[in-house]
């Protein structure tokens, strides 16, 4: 399997200027692509239902070319989803931490 790094995820306490607010994920994030490292700070809605793993730790972020194979074997803690359209999303957690795996879909996928 080929993971290829895509963002650090970080959880925060308070919205911070120039979060992109995703209402369906009740979840707001900062562009990880506006900075070097892939940095993405996250603030999570008191209705938010991520598990608090994912609201209360960092997360690395891999992308792949096959999640299903990615996510097989292992404990998944969100299951595959589309945030974002051509995006295919799940989390796991790896020894203790939540890991976020991606695929970027085809047109053909999508």
């Amino acid at each position: 399997m080929d993971y290829r790094f895509h963002h650090l995820g970080i959880p925060i306490k308070a919205p911070i200027e120039g979060m992109i607010r995703l209402p369906h994920l009740k979840v707001q994030v900062t562009d990880h692509e506006s900075n070097p490292f892939g940095i993405q700070w996250m603030y999570f809605e008191d209705d938010s239902t991520y598990p608090k793993i994912v609201q209360e730790l960092p997360h690395a972020a891999f992308e792949m070319d096959d999640l299903y194979q990615a996510i097989a074997g292992k404990k998944v803690i969100i299951p595959p989803n589309s945030p974002t359209p051509g995006v295919l999303v799940a989390f796991i957690e790896e020894v203790g931490a939540p890991v976020e795996l991606l695929q970027i879909l085809s047109s053909e996928e999508s």
